[in-house]
């Protein structure tokens, strides 16, 4: 009897997924758009102020160029006190634009921009 020849096997090695590294300006920016899409995105001094206190934020993001110390201040002690993740961004400008205040041309850019000194993450929406 003659023997056949054992079929070569070919591992076919699968394409590498490539992931995008993300900075953390650009998963800030996902999750605060996840978080607006959701209805758990709360802007401004009132509103962080009372999710902050009551203990219902997940993630708070603060712009370091806001005019008022005193307000930098209470968030940061908040934070602290409380033991919430704090982000600090550079503008207040482009996390206006993150949290959706602001108007789309028909190209999808950013006018009429609000500006916004803080932003807390009260509830993800989906895991990310």
């Amino acid at each position: 009897p003659v023997e056949a020849p054992a079929a070569e096997a070919v591992a076919e090695t699968p394409a590498p997924v490539v992931e995008e590294e993300l900075s953390l300006l650009d998963s800030v920016k996902e999750v605060l758009k996840q978080a607006r899409m959701h209805g758990g995105l709360k802007k401004g001094i009132h509103e962080c102020c009372k999710a902050l206190d009551k203990r219902a934020a997940f993630l708070c993001v603060l712009a370091t160029n806001c005019s008022e110390p005193a307000y930098v201040r209470l968030i940061e002690a908040l934070c602290k006190e409380h033991d919430i993740d704090l982000v600090k961004v550079a503008d207040n400008m482009q996390l206006g634009e993150w949290c959706g205040l602001c108007k789309l041309d028909e190209e999808g850019k950013a006018t009429h921009v609000v500006t916004a000194s803080c932003a807390v993450v009260t509830h993800f929406g989906e895991e990310s």
